[in-house]
């Protein structure tokens, strides 16, 4: 996507999120653009599942519509939690007992793991994989998956927690948990960018 249109997407947005519901001819002069242009951002974001519209009654004359953020959208929209997710690794790190760290970093992964299970499909480890692959794309994570080897690899291009990653791996033990739980089985972190990996991190199956 070019990147005006993304800013103006966002731009978009932040003003349903600030606003509430609003119509075509509202977010036109907010915006100081052609009601045709909204109408092509809203059927871009709607297609994304950010954006719902919603049939507005008038006293009178004809029903309009008008546009709300979705809970997707809300999540997308104005959201600041990278600064909220470094204080709170930083305090489960020092957490002492290991056995009580490891438990918590647990029920992180199958916390995290419950939110996205009901968007992952597929019946073999492949195709879940991909799933996967889909779901994290839709969050901007880029992720493949490699079945030329006798068991198939989820591998990470760029780091889904950059900052968080760097202050130590444990991060990437709630990324194994995690995708164990969704995958239905067994994975092992086989290869690390902390470890000096070319790549990021590859996820195998056992």
């Amino acid at each position: 996507m070019h990147p005006v249109t993304e800013q103006s997407d966002s731009g978009l947005m932040d003003l349903l999120r600030e606003s509430g519901a609003l119509g075509v001819s509202d977010l036109a002069t907010a915006m100081q653009v052609t009601a045709t242009a909204i109408r092509q951002r809203l059927s871009r974001l709607m297609a994304e599942g950010l954006i719902e519209r919603e049939l507005a009654k008038a006293a009178r004359g004809r029903p309009s519509h008008r546009y709300r953020l979705t809970d997707k959208g809300i999540r997308q929209s104005g959201s600041n939690f990278a600064d909220l997710a470094i204080a709170l690794w930083q305090e489960i790190r020092q957490i002492k007992d290991p056995e009580v760290r490891t438990g918590l970093l647990r029920r992180i992964a199958q916390t995290m793991a419950s939110a996205y299970g009901g968007q992952i499909a597929g019946q073999t480890t492949v195709e879940r994989m991909e799933s996967v692959k889909q779901l994290l794309a839709d969050r901007k994570v880029p992720f493949v998956v490699d079945t030329s080897g006798k068991l198939p690899v989820l591998t990470a291009l760029a780091c889904p927690y950059p900052e968080l990653a760097e202050q130590d791996r444990g991060i990437c033990a709630v990324e194994k948990m995690m995708f164990t739980e969704m995958l239905g089985t067994r994975v092992q972190l086989t290869e690390c960018r902390l470890d000096g990996a070319s790549t990021c991190c590859r996820f195998q199956t056992n």
